[in-house]
C-alpha cells in the first residue's frame, strides 16, 4: 500500500489518530509522551505502509505497542541510572574520606586511561553499554548487526581486563 496522494493517508490518520493516542496514553500513562509516540507511529506508517490496506488497524496497534514498550524500557534505563547517581552521590559522599576518594579518583583515572588505548569501536561499545544503552541501540549507533554487539562487548571486556591485568591488577574488572 502506497500513499500517491495525501488524502488517504490524511484519511487513514483521522480516523485512528485517536485511537492510537488512547491506547499509548494507557500504556505509558504519561499524555506528552503519547502525543509524541503517536506522531512517530504515524511517521512510521507514511515512510513505511503496510502492503495491505485492511492491515491498517493491526500493523498501527503492533507498531503502537512496540514503540510504548521501547519508551518504558527507556525510562526505567533512566531511572535505573538515576537511582545508581544517586546511590553514587547521594548521601555517601559525606561518609567518604578524602584519602578514599582520592583512591577512587586515581582507579577511575587509571581505567580511563585503559579505555583510552582501546580501539575507538571496543571503547565506544564499552562506555555504551555501561551506559545503560540496550544492545539494539548500540547496534544502531555502531551501524552493525545487532547479533555482533554481544561478541564486541565481549572482546572489548576481554581487551580491558587484559589491561587491567599488565597493570598488575588481574581482578580489578572481575566486579561484574
Amino acid at each position: 500500500m502506497e500513499f500517491p496522494e495525501s488524502e488517504l493517508f490524511q484519511t487513514i490518520f483521522f480516523e485512528h489518530y485517536p485511537i492510537v493516542r488512547r491506547k499509548l496514553a494507557a500504556l505509558v500513562r504519561d499524555e506528552a509522551a503519547a502525543d509524541d509516540l503517536a506522531q512517530d507511529v504515524f511517521v512510521k506508517l507514511y515512510r513505511n505502509p503496510p502492503d495491505d490496506p485492511a492491515a491498517i488497524g493491526a500493523w498501527l496497534h503492533r507498531v503502537l505497542t512496540h514503540a510504548g514498550y521501547d519508551y518504558m524500557d527507556k525510562k526505567a534505563r533512566e531511572r535505573k541510572l538515576q537511582s545508581k547517581q544517586e546511590q553514587l552521590y547521594g548521601g555517601e559522599v559525606s561518609a567518604v574520606s578524602g584519602e578514599e576518594e582520592l583512591l577512587r579518583q586515581m582507579d577511575q583515572e587509571e581505567v580511563r586511561g585503559w579505555l583510552d588505548a582501546l580501539p575507538e569501536r571496543d571503547r565506544q561499545v564499552l562506555l555504551l553499554r555501561h551506559s545503560g544503552y540496550s544492545y539494539a541501540e548500540i547496534a544502531e549507533r555502531l551501524n552493525v548487526r545487532l547479533p555482533v554487539v554481544g561478541t564486541l562487548i565481549q572482546r572489548a571486556t576481554e581487551k580491558l581486563k587484559q589491561r587491567a591485568a599488565k597493570a598488575g591488577m588481574p581482578d580489578a574488572l572481575g566486579r561484574g
